[in-house]
């Protein structure tokens, strides 16, 4: 039997007065999940660790049924199994944004975290100037994708900058950003660094928006078991964004290309359906990741987060039960809440159904934050919900 994750990333959310007291979720037209919770077991899970951040790769790297708390080293590392570098187990591999802020002074307050979702091709010339004139035996600059890029330190796991703790540039847009030059102050190296590119990233030559690197989420090289060899299933990630596809290919997965996959609103649904059904003619695990809902919630847009999560179901969820029906089994979910009134991800547990031949559902008429809440079906675990999964059908 097949297995699908079908993973809206930050569809969780709260009610919202500009949504008559829905969520957008609650708001937004999903027959497609809602006809699958009338025969679904529904319920709630807790993806986030207590005391740990509530972030994409915490959370997703649970829903692969890997515990963060014993396997997580930060959010920089995961990226860079997505790239495929080649680090020594000593290497302090930084995520590093590139960012929009007011001035990169101690009155300074970040603007965007995303430099106004600056695209690739514009992000990667700038990522290899900074590499040309500020990397060195120290510090090197590793383009990613849009703003999502990599810093590495040589050794840095043994250096102090690696108990340093900078906040995630989308959890403080519009915030101000003098905690964390405090916190880069304390490495003259940074310090420099994140001056020097700021130099270069305002020179008149650079037309985007971006006008600063953000590095963060820190960590030594990460390090995961064997999907299949812990799991059973031949399994597949189909992402966006290099964070699943890091945790895909650090677990020996495979990882799908999807030519015009963005992350964003505008995405290429029907490629990742393609893929996934395509891969299932041989596979028995796929996990498709739509990182839409999420960026929506980090821009405070309800209109655009509950059209990203119809969007979903209409070109996702709807297409790929039409074509695989009752004979595969489903599990959607999101990996973390991103509320609008918050614009960032909170660690509320989150809603999910479980669909399989054989399975009694809950019997809801609907697909919803409140009622996941009222079954009483509750996981205190993230990493437990695959293994769950696939004891309910028999593996």
């Amino acid at each position: 039997m097949k297995l699908l994750f079908l993973i809206a990333d930050g569809m969780g959310d709260w009610p919202l007065d500009a949504l008559g007291g829905k969520t957008p979720l609650e708001a937004a037209a999903t027959p497609n999940l809602d006809a699958m919770a009338g025969k679904a077991l529904v319920g709630r899970c807790r993806t986030v660790p207590e005391g740990m951040a509530p972030g994409s790769d915490v959370a997703n790297m649970a829903l692969l049924g890997f515990d963060p708390a014993a396997h997580h080293t930060g959010r920089g590392p995961i990226e860079a199994a997505a790239q495929g570098l080649t680090l020594d187990p000593d290497d302090l591999v930084w995520r590093c944004n590139l960012v929009t802020v007011t001035n990169l002074g101690l009155n300074g307050k970040m603007r965007d975290y995303s430099a106004k979702h600056i695209s690739t091709a514009a992000a990667e010339p700038l990522i290899r100037d900074l590499q040309k004139h500020l990397g060195d035996e120290t510090f090197t600059f590793h383009p990613g994708v849009q703003y999502r890029h990599l810093l590495v330190q040589k050794g840095g796991a043994l250096e102090d900058e690696a108990g340093l703790n900078v906040n995630p540039p989308h959890d403080i847009t519009d915030k101000p950003i003098k905690p964390d030059l405090m916190t880069f102050s304390r490495s003259a190296r940074l310090w420099d660094l994140l001056h020097g590119a700021a130099e270069r990233l305002t020179a008149k030559t650079n037309k985007t928006k971006a006008n600063s690197i953000w590095p963060w989420g820190q960590g030594r090289p990460l390090n995961l078991p064997d999907f299949r060899k812990t799991f059973g299933p031949r399994g597949a990630v189909i992402s966006a964004v290099d964070l699943v596809r890091g945790l895909g290919r650090a677990a020996g997965m495979e990882v799908l290309e999807v030519p015009g996959a963005t992350g964003l609103l505008e995405t290429n649904y029907q490629g990742k359906v393609d893929a996934a059904l395509k891969f299932l003619e041989t596979g028995d695990f796929v996990f498709v990741h739509l990182e839409g809902p999420d960026e929506c919630g980090h821009a405070g847009n309800a209109k655009d987060k509950t059209e990203a999560i119809a969007r979903f179901d209409a070109r996702i969820v709807g297409p790929l039960r039409q074509a695989l029906g009752d004979e595969a089994a489903w599990m959607v979910a999101c990996d973390h809440y991103t509320p609008i009134k918050e614009k960032t991800h909170t660690p509320d547990p989150v809603p999910f159904l479980f669909l399989a031949p054989g399975v009694q559902g809950s019997g809801l008429q609907a697909f919803s934050e409140a009622l996941a809440g009222e079954t009483g079906l509750f996981l205190e675990q993230g990493h437990g919900l695959l293994p769950w999964c696939l004891e309910r059908m028999g593996k």
